[in-house]
């Protein structure tokens, strides 16, 4: 037999489910679904610069910086399709060696910065590179 307290936090639940599956929905109507998501950015390198002060434990003396273009494709593991921005970079592990180069994808949201992937495997599989000199002159 259900108790008192089951039987009333039954219908809450329900309810909860329901506003939050109603909440996403708005959500989606009023960015206006993928067209307003997927837009191409335009400021991309000054946002990766800025993302990087803290991304990085120590954002000065990077060297080997390059940076691919902005592409449409898949976050990875069955995610959603955003603008991916490939960046390489040989950052410093500390004030005498460096940890080698690594590659990260920065993704983008209705045109802004969002996050780094940090193992972009097939985001950046085909990137082609051009030198990103931006990211090796960061101030402290």
């Amino acid at each position: 037999m259900i108790g008192t307290a089951a039987r009333r936090a039954s219908p809450l639940l329900v309810l909860t489910v329901l506003l939050g599956a109603c909440s996403h929905h708005q959500l989606d109507e009023a960015t206006g679904g993928d067209d307003a998501v997927n837009v191409l950015p335009k400021n991309y390198k000054a946002e990766i610069v800025s993302a990087m002060h803290a991304y990085l434990n120590d954002p000065t003396g990077i060297r080997d910086a390059a940076i691919g273009a902005p592409v449409l494709k898949s976050t990875g593991n069955g995610g959603p399709t955003r603008y991916i921005v490939c960046v390489k970079f040989n950052p410093k592990k500390n004030a005498k060696d460096y940890s080698g180069v690594k590659e990260v994808a920065a993704t983008f949201i209705a045109g802004r910065f969002d996050r780094f992937i940090e193992t972009p495997r097939e985001q950046c599989a085909e990137t082609a590179y051009t030198p990103f000199p931006e990211l090796q002159k960061l101030p402290p």
